[in-house]
Parts: C-alpha cells; sequence; structure tokens
C-alpha cells in the first residue's frame, strides 16, 4: 500500500479521531490516551482508548484495544496493509503487539521520553532482527495531544 492516498490534512484527521478517543478516557479517569485503525480506503477499521482501570487490565493500552478490535472484525489477528494512529508513543508492550500483528505504518502524535519504544526512549521498531518491519511518523498533531496529558498529570499531582 502506498501513503501516497493519505496527505498529511489525512494524517491530521484521523489523528483527531484518536484525540476523541482520548478524550472518552480522560472522562472516565484514565491516562488520556487514543487510537485509531485505518485501512487503506480510509475508513476506521477500530478504535480504542486506555482502559486499564476500567478493565482491571494492566494490558488494556488504547493500542491494545484497538488492535485486539480491529483483529475482530477482520477475523485475523494479522493487520496487514493498515495504519495505526495513536496519541501518545506506544510503550515495549504496544510496541511488540504492533509488530506482530503486522500493521503497517503507526502514526504517533507525542513522543513519551520515559517510556516510548518507537523512538523516543528507545526504539523496538527500529530493530532490524526483529520482522515485520512497521513505518513510523511521529508529531501529527503533536501540541495538542501533549498539552491533554500534560493537563491531566498536573491536575493528579495537584490532587495528592
Amino acid at each position: 500500500m502506498s501513503d501516497k492516498s493519505f496527505s498529511y490534512v489525512d494524517h491530521q484527521h484521523f489523528m483527531q479521531l484518536a484525540l476523541a478517543q482520548a478524550q472518552l478516557a480522560l472522562a472516565q479517569g484514565e491516562v488520556p490516551v487514543g487510537a485509531v485503525i485505518v485501512n487503506a480506503q480510509q475508513e476506521v477499521v477500530a478504535s480504542g482508548y486506555n482502559r486499564t482501570i476500567t478493565d482491571q487490565d494492566p494490558s488494556a493500552h488504547a493500542e491494545m484495544v484497538a488492535l485486539r478490535l480491529a483483529a475482530q472484525r477482520l477475523g485475523n489477528h494479522r493487520l496487514n496493509g493498515l495504519r495505526l494512529y495513536v496519541t501518545l508513543e506506544p510503550c515495549t508492550m504496544c510496541a511488540g503487539a504492533i509488530l506482530h500483528s503486522r500493521i503497517e505504518h503507526l502514526i504517533i502524535a507525542a513522543p513519551d521520553p520515559k517510556t516510548g519504544a518507537c523512538g523516543g526512549h528507545y526504539n523496538v521498531l527500529a530493530n532490524r532482527a526483529l520482522n515485520p518491519h512497521c513505518r513510523v511518523t511521529m508529531g501529527v498533531l503533536q501540541e495538542p495531544c501533549q498539552q491533554l496529558l500534560q493537563d491531566f498529570f498536573r491536575k493528579k499531582r495537584s490532587s495528592l
């Protein structure tokens, strides 16, 4: 699949949808991270937001929720040719799941310098010994996604 069918405006549109998912997480008291999976026809296949507290599941990160739903909807654990938009750089667990699911292109809003595993702290996806490979684009709508997270953690710290 070629990225020529997706313009920067398209990437912004789908990241806005991921940001809306992050707002749903925020409304439930979860860390506000959202994810959206899109096919080559620019149709949303699945979306998700952080649900670790809600589901009492440490693996219920936004990316994992969206990946599981996409696999169920498509009837296949291989998500070849799909794009994943996420508001915060994925952790190691999520980066591994992205590789195993065969997502073609990962589009990230905000880097995570502490636990990011796609270039922020370290880069699982850049390891050429691992197959398959996933293309990464960083910084689409970074400011509003980063601001949502900063506001969430600032509020959390001030309530302690």
